[in-house]
């Protein structure tokens, strides 16, 4: 498996925002979006195995988020979420809702965080709103929002689809919360608007 970086912080994101967790990020993507985070995770890193990645895990870690990039792109992932919830690990899967979720092991201790890519991504044509029915109510699907047309998207989405589980809503750049929440209230939309609270602590840092 390509590994760009393994470290252990808080999560910044979604439902388990603040929880201690060690993260595993891969490299490659198969989209491209304006405005990427995490473009450095592109290429480069190194090949891990399981056992490694699992050991490493298993030293620190209660919870592991693989993230990337793009996880689902690596052939071994569901072998390492077995690897990891076997030792009683919570795992939360970080996938850009491309690609089919159903290839991830449905195991208790698996939370998948998946995303739909708004318009100003450049990406919302390479979604695959047939993900949506699969995610149960544990899991939770995210919308990263630039301006009003991301919020229609999302706003769209959420209610042609209806997902059973949480929707998080945050702005890009992840710290400015002010007009997205407002026109969550406004709206009455039942979405959680949460900021990357790793960037709020340390701003724009790798391996936070």
């Amino acid at each position: 498996m390509m590994v760009c970086e393994i470290f252990y912080s808080l999560q910044g994101e979604g439902v388990l925002i603040g929880a201690p967790t060690l993260f595993v990020r891969f490299v490659g993507c198969n989209l491209d979006c304006e405005w990427c985070d995490t473009r450095y995770s592109r290429e480069g890193g190194k090949e891990m195995t399981v056992q490694e990645i699992v050991a490493e895990a298993s030293h620190e870690a209660v919870r592991a988020c693989l993230t990337g990039g793009e996880p689902l792109l690596q052939p071994q992932l569901p072998q390492l979420v077995e690897a990891l919830t076997s030792r009683g690990i919570q795992v939360s899967i970080e996938t850009n809702g491309s690609l089919d979720i159903s290839t991830i092991p449905d195991r208790p201790e698996v939370l998948i965080s998946m995303d739909i890519k708004c318009p100003s991504s450049g990406m919302e044509g390479r979604m695959r709103m047939e993900n949506i029915p699969l995610l149960r109510e544990k899991d939770q699907l995210k919308f990263v929002i630039a301006d009003e047309d991301d919020y229609i998207f999302a706003r769209r989405v959420i209610e042609a689809h209806r997902p059973r589980c949480p929707i998080i809503l945050t702005p890009v750049g992840g710290t400015e919360l002010r007009a997205l929440a407002e026109r969550v209230i406004d709206d009455r939309l039942d979405a959680r608007v949460l900021p990357q609270l790793h960037k709020l602590i340390w701003g724009e840092r790798k391996g936070v």
